[in-house]
C-alpha cells in the first residue's frame, strides 16, 4: 500500500538536469467562447516524469487548458503536442489512442453511480487493456485499490464512500490502465483540510510508483507545494509566472502575494 503519512520527497527539477524531453508541448494556444478569448497565447512544457502544477483563480482557463490537452474543447489557434503528435490534427481514431495514454482526474470524480468499485475498475479496464483475461483483471484492480488505501471498498457502491474516499476510487480507476500521463482538474475541491493532505501525497506516490507525468490544476495552494516539482500560474488566460515553490513563496509580486502570503 502506498504510504501517505509520508512527507515528500525531494524531488529533482527534470527540465533543468537536461535529463527529460518534454512529452506535452504548447505553443501559442488560444481558445475562445464567442467573441470571450479565455486562453491567450498559452505556451508550456511538460517534461517526462515532472508534476507540473498549474495555479490560477477561478476563470483564470485553468480546466479549458487540460480539456484542450485531450481533444475535449476544439482550439482557436496554436498548437498541442502530446508524445510528439499535434493534438488538432489527429484523426478520431488517433485520437482515442492517444487519450488511452493519459489519465484523466475530473472534478466531480466522475464514478458511474450503478456500478460497485469494483465494476467501475473493471469497466475502465475492459474498455481500454481488451486483452486481459478475467484472472488478470481481478488481480490489477485489487493492486491498485490496494495502493490507494481502499481495498475493502471493492464492493462498495459510490453512494456508499465519502468524498475523500470518492476521489481515491476515481484515482484508483484512472490509473489501473496504465497512463503515462495524468491531468488533475483541481483534485482536492470539496475535501477538509487533513484528506486533501492525503490526496496531494497520494498524487506523489502515483507520480513515483506508476513514473507519470502529471499537469495538476488547482487553486490550493497546500496541494501545490506537496506535489509540485514546477508551477505555472495563469491570470486572465494567460502564463502570468513560472517557477518553483520557493520563487513563489519569495516573490513580491501583489498578484502571487495574494495566493501565497
Amino acid at each position: 500500500m502506498m504510504d501517505n503519512k509520508k512527507s515528500k520527497p525531494e524531488k529533482i527539477n527534470v527540465h533543468e538536469t537536461g535529463t527529460s524531453k518534454p512529452v506535452i508541448e504548447i505553443n501559442n494556444l488560444k481558445k475562445y467562447f464567442g467573441k470571450q478569448e479565455v486562453l491567450k497565447n498559452i505556451s508550456l512544457k511538460l517534461y517526462s516524469g515532472e508534476n507540473l502544477v498549474v495555479l490560477g483563480k477561478s476563470g483564470s482557463g485553468k480546466s479549458v487548458l487540460i480539456k484542450c490537452i485531450v481533444g475535449l474543447l476544439n482550439t482557436d489557434g496554436g498548437t498541442i503536442n502530446v508524445f510528439d503528435k499535434n493534438v488538432s490534427s489527429l484523426k478520431r481514431k488517433e485520437l482515442g489512442e492517444l487519450r488511452q495514454k493519459i489519465g484523466f482526474l475530473f472534478q466531480s470524480g466522475a464514478l458511474y453511480d450503478s456500478m460497485s468499485v469494483k465494476e467501475n475498475m473493471e469497466f475502465a479496464l475492459r474498455r481500454i487493456k481488451n486483452n486481459l483475461t478475467e484472472k488478470e483483471i481481478e488481480t490489477k484492480v485489487n493492486e491498485v485499490l490496494e495502493n490507494v488505501g481502499l481495498k475493502d471498498a471493492l464492493n462498495k457502491m459510490p453512494s456508499q464512500l465519502s468524498g475523500g474516499m470518492r476521489k481515491r476510487i476515481s484515482l484508483a480507476r484512472t490509473i489501473v490502465v496504465d497512463p503515462q500521463i495524468m491531468l488533475y482538474d483541481e483534485p482536492t475541491t470539496g475535501l477538509d483540510p487533513v484528506t486533501s493532505g492525503e490526496i496531494s501525497l497520494l498524487i506523489n506516490e502515483v507520480q513515483k510508483k506508476y513514473k507519470t507525468s502529471s499537469i495538476i490544476i488547482t487553486h490550493d495552494i497546500k496541494c501545490a507545494g506537496i506535489t509540485s516539482d514546477r508551477m505555472i500560474m495563469l491570470k486572465d488566460g494567460e502564463v502570468y509566472e513560472e517557477g518553483d515553490l520557493k520563487s513563489f513563496e519569495n516573490s513580491s509580486d501583489p498578484v502571487i502575494e495574494s495566493f501565497f502570503k
